[in-house]
């Protein structure tokens, strides 16, 4: 059977994962290897020279990555801002301007507006929900990028994929997806439209909290700027090494079970607090009363593993709250088997004070692992048992 035409949980094991001709091994060799013996000069094996420009186990992780998001190529890159910057590096000059979301991951904002606006790159932030803030945000002539994260980091904002490709396309703009959140199990943005989907596999795709990486996935017709982007990979550097490459394959080979009990336990966790006097409101699109609720139904095949709340007694609440889990234990990052608890405003978000993408002092993000769910649960009830 061809891997292309498998569906999504065979594709993951075997897309890009041929075993070994020479040895007949299941798993294909990690090639720790920096350059390659050439027959003759010009004369490469497999069309590799040198492993900045090419590796066989990063090929193999972004055959992988393709399959998954049903794109027709993908680039892996050290880390996910690695690969957002090489992208808008890419397609973006001085005097471009980029439309973002409002609560976009801070260091996709503080790439956008501190490194490429030292540049000469200008943004908007709107809120990406709203189709008539997005259009209005559009400068004709200007405008290159419409950037959408859906889920959105922290405050799970569900954008419409579909709607804005098509507000996009009209207005010329290249449209680029941040799947981080639901990972390519529960949403394909490609499907709906998206030009270029991108990733931090060291979340949910790498899925163990042993790996940092990046992805870029171009739509089918994207060939061009694929080899544009493949360029400014090679000639800025910043690859993904071949055991990165490895242990991310590794990890997606079980992605579709994983999401699956990401799902299960935040929703379960979600109902639970949302019925708490000391949780002011709860985001979770699994939950009927997300607005968001009933279009992420319809995009999405699960509601992932992600959620936020706010609490009622503001920030020192929320920091007491984030400081007194114990099997949520206290970090950065997301997407990992464990769970894990962060408090955005001066954690993954503290860039962002002072912008439109700020997150309010009283909120704390839950990253929900695969634990049995009793377990999680009671760290929940006695969390707030100290509220």
């Amino acid at each position: 059977m061809n891997s292309d035409d498998a569906r999504f949980d065979t594709r993951a094991i075997h897309a890009g994962q041929a075993f070994d001709p020479s040895t007949g091994a299941v798993i294909p060799p990690i090639y720790a290897t920096s350059t390659y013996v050439q027959d003759g000069i010009g004369g490469l094996r497999g069309g590799y020279e040198y492993s900045r420009g090419g590796n066989p186990t990063r090929t193999a992780l972004e055959t992988q990555l393709a399959a998954l998001e049903g794109g027709a190529h993908a680039l892996s890159f050290a880390s996910g801002l690695a690969a957002e910057d090489a992208l808008l590096r890419t397609v973006l000059a001085p005097g471009d301007h980029v439309v973002i979301g409002n609560d976009v991951y801070g260091g996709t904002h503080r790439l956008i507006r501190r490194v490429h606006g030292a540049w000469g790159v200008r943004h908007s932030t709107v809120d990406t929900s709203d189709l008539d803030l997005v259009r209005a945000a559009i400068e004709p002539g200007a405008t290159k990028v419409l950037w959408i994260e859906t889920p959105s980091n922290p405050l799970m904002k569900i954008s419409d994929v579909a709607a804005l490709a098509q507000l996009g396309h009209e207005a010329g703009l290249l449209v680029v997806v941040d799947n981080t959140f639901a990972s390519p199990a529960l949403q394909q943005p490609v499907a709906l439209g998206a030009d270029v989907v991108v990733h931090s596999t060291t979340k949910y795709l790498g899925g163990h909290s042993d790996v940092i990486g990046g992805a870029v996935v171009f739509a089918p017709g994207r060939d061009e700027l694929h080899e544009r982007v493949q360029f400014t990979q090679f000639a800025a550097g910043a690859v993904s090494g071949p055991f990165d490459a490895f242990l991310t394959s590794r990890g997606i080979k079980t992605l579709g079970i994983r999401m699956q009990r990401h799902s299960q336990n935040a929703l379960a966790i979600a109902r639970r607090l949302e019925e708490h006097s000391g949780i002011a409101r709860v985001y979770y699109p699994g939950l009927e009363s997300h607005p968001g609720h009933e279009l992420a139904g319809r995009q999405m095949s699960g509601f992932g593993g992600m959620l936020s709340i706010e609490l009622a007694g503001g920030g020192e609440a929320a920091r007491r709250f984030a400081e007194s889990t114990e099997l949520f234990q206290l970090a950065e990052s997301l997407g990992g088997v464990e769970s894990l608890v962060n408090y955005p405003s001066e954690m993954t978000h503290a860039s962002v004070r002072g912008t439109e993408a700020e997150v309010p002092a009283s909120i704390v993000r839950l990253s929900v692992g695969i634990e049995d769910v009793d377990d999680l649960l009671a760290d929940i009830d006695q969390t707030l048992a100290r509220l």
